[in-house]
């Protein structure tokens, strides 16, 4: 399986609003928390080691330049 990195959100901007109001009035600990479970729960849910490292490698390359 390739990871899809184009838009494939049925409604992208829904899903921005859920995830925005998800992390309404919580501290900055709270929110870095909530984020790890979501992680944590998608990666779960895909369950394919392979992709998960693609995907890890493409989201630390959109941080730190190679």
């Amino acid at each position: 399986m390739m990871l899809i990195t184009e838009t494939n959100l049925s409604s992208p901007d829904d899903f921005y609003e859920a995830l925005i109001d998800t992390h309404r009035d919580l501290t900055n600990e709270q929110s870095q928390e909530l984020n790890a479970a979501l992680i944590l729960l998608l990666a779960n849910h895909l369950g394919d080691v392979a992709l998960l490292r693609d995907a890890l490698q493409q989201a630390r390359a959109s941080v730190v330049p190679a």
